[in-house]
C-alpha cells in the first residue's frame, strides 16, 4: 500500500443510490427492478415460506397428532447418574441437580428413572419416581421425598387462557 492509496475506501458515508434519474445514471427507466413480474411492483414482499412456486416443504411433509399446550415439561434423571454425582448420605435436591448439570434447561417437574446401579444411601427429592427407581433407592437404604408441582395442570390451563 502506498501513501497515495490511503484515502481510497475510507469514506464517512457512502453516497446514496439515486434511482430513476435517467439512463446515464445506470439506474434509470425501471430503477433496477427489471421488467414486469411480482418483484417489480410496489408493496412486494415474499413470504418466508415461499419456494418459487413449488409446493412448500411444510405442505409436502405428512402431519400427525397435535402438540399438547398444557403438558408438563418433565426432565428425567436416571438412578445411575445420581450414584456417579452424589456422595453417600447426601441429599438430592432440584437445586443440586441443576448445579451438577444433571437437570438442564427449563422444566416443570423432575422424574427419577431406574436405569443404572445405586449403591449409595441418598435422600432424593423429586416430583415423580418410576417403580424401579423407588425400589433401588429404598434397597440402598435411601429415602424418597415426593415434591408437589409448582402448578397443577388445571392451573397451567388457567394461566394460558388468561394470557
Amino acid at each position: 500500500m502506498n501513501l497515495n492509496d490511503v484515502h481510497r475506501g475510507i469514506q464517512k458515508k457512502r453516497p446514496r443510490k439515486r434511482i430513476g434519474r435517467g439512463s446515464g445514471s445506470g439506474h434509470g427507466k425501471t430503477s433496477g427492478r427489471g421488467h414486469k413480474g411480482h418483484k417489480s411492483r410496489s408493496g412486494y414482499s415474499r413470504k418466508p415460506t415461499f419456494q418459487g412456486g413449488a409446493m412448500p416443504m411444510i405442505r409436502r411433509i405428512p402431519k400427525r397428532g397435535f402438540t399438547n399446550r398444557w403438558a408438563a415439561d418433565v426432565f428425567a434423571v436416571n438412578v445411575g447418574r445420581l450414584n456417579d454425582c452424589f456422595n453417600e448420605g447426601e441429599e438430592v435436591t432440584l437445586e443440586l441437580l441443576s448445579e451438577r448439570h444433571l437437570a438442564k434447561g427449563t422444566f416443570d417437574e423432575v422424574k427419577i428413572l431406574g436405569d443404572g446401579e445405586l449403591t449409595k444411601k441418598l435422600t432424593v427429592s423429586a416430583h415423580r419416581f418410576s417403580k424401579s427407581a423407588e425400589e433401588k433407592i429404598t434397597a440402598a437404604g435411601g429415602t424418597i421425598n415426593k415434591l408437589v408441582a409448582k402448578r397443577t395442570p388445571a392451573e397451567r390451563v388457567e394461566a394460558l387462557k388468561k394470557a
